[in-house]
């Protein structure tokens, strides 16, 4: 039980730090998440990491909330998922509270806007980095056909403007589609 509640305790603390100090959505999340979960704790593979953000991605809510609730179930269940939710939610609840309530004080202040307009950049460089790394994730499986739909996602989204909703949802039911092909393939 020690266990668990060492990992309980360090889901909680990650979850509450990444949370706290990651601005511009929730992609940007996923590349810290990946970092903490993958690299430093080996508490997930990278290819499951990789699963576990596209789940998050296709569920309604923040993906940081969704990734926080799918991470936490792999690791401890229900209590980490309940843990891993609260260590997630309680940043932006307080930053959000604050701002609201001297919302008057910041809409006006150049310093503010200048450094918002400042994170701008540093929060696109950090998408980048997670389009990268997953995209490199895709491209080292060798295998072809995610290749090719991960390419057509992107140029469906990125060159002809499809919402990426249609985009998820029509990956998502490719590879359901391809998951019972294969399971039916290796049965003959």
């Amino acid at each position: 039980m020690k266990n668990k509640r060492e990992v309980l305790v360090k889901l909680f603390l990650s979850t509450l730090y990444l949370s706290a100090f990651t601005f511009g959505g929730g992609y940007v999340i996923v590349t810290l998440m990946k970092k903490k979960f993958v690299d430093d704790y080996h508490w997930i593979e990278e290819n499951e990491m990789l699963d576990l953000v596209a789940i998050a991605q296709s569920a309604p809510g923040p993906i940081a909330v969704n990734g926080a609730i799918v991470v936490g179930y792999k690791l401890a269940g229900l209590a980490g998922t309940l843990v891993a939710i609260i260590g997630t939610i309680i940043p932006p609840f307080v930053i959000i509270s604050l701002i609201s309530a001297f919302y008057h004080a910041f809409r006006d202040n150049y310093l503010v806007s200048q450094m918002l307009e400042g994170m701008q950049a540093g929060v696109g460089a950090v998408i980048a980095s997670v389009t990268y790394e997953m995209g490199c994730g895709i491209i080292k499986k060798k295998d072809n056909v995610a290749t090719i739909v991960m390419i057509a996602a992107f140029i469906a989204a990125c060159v002809l403007g499809i919402n990426v909703i249609y985009i998820v949802i029509a990956s998502g039911v490719f590879g359901v589609i391809r998951t019972i092909w294969n399971r039916r393939r290796k049965r003959v």
